[in-house]
């Protein structure tokens, strides 16, 4: 009976094809990226235009960080994670939980300077945003270790999990 409500899982050890957290998460990443660089370049040139551009990527970016967050709690959880892996995917879990509510809090920042100063932008907006990018580029490099290090939901691993190697 229980069988009929849980699907199967395929060599990756996924409910569907392939990892969907990855794809996701990549929007995220290049869209607050590309934000804080378009409010710096907007900062030094005096493009206004820039600032809206930003805006509207940080908005979009803050719809798509629960959806990667959600992807990656499904996958996480579905990783057969060995002990090694266990401390890197723990804190990549907290710091992405953290950038989900940092990155909305600066796109509610971003709204209020939208609506009150739309012709120039704070520096020590600029400097919060150079600190959530440097979180970012940390964050993206322990998601490439649990991915390029680890393997994980690769069918190598999955296959050696199952079998006891790891």
């Amino acid at each position: 009976m229980l069988e009929k409500l849980i699907p199967h899982l395929n060599e990756h050890n996924l409910p569907y094809p392939d990892t969907i957290h990855p794809i996701v998460v990549h929007f995220v990443i290049a869209m607050v990226l590309f934000a804080f660089v378009c409010d710096v370049v907007g900062y030094f040139t005096n493009n206004t235009k820039l600032f809206e551009v930003s805006w509207w990527n940080m908005f979009f970016a803050t719809i798509s960080v629960f959806v990667a967050v959600i992807f990656g709690q499904i996958e996480a959880g579905l990783a057969l994670a060995y002990d090694a892996v266990e401390p890197t995917l723990n804190l990549h879990t907290l710091i992405g939980w953290s950038l989900s509510g940092f990155i909305a809090a600066m796109t509610g920042w971003r709204y209020v300077i939208r609506i009150r100063y739309p012709k120039r932008i704070p520096v020590t907006y600029l400097g919060i945003g150079l600190l959530l990018t440097i979180l970012l580029c940390f964050q993206v490099y322990l998601g490439d270790k649990l991915v390029w290090v680890y393997g994980l939901h690769t069918s190598q691993v999955v296959e050696a999990v199952k079998e006891g190697a790891l």
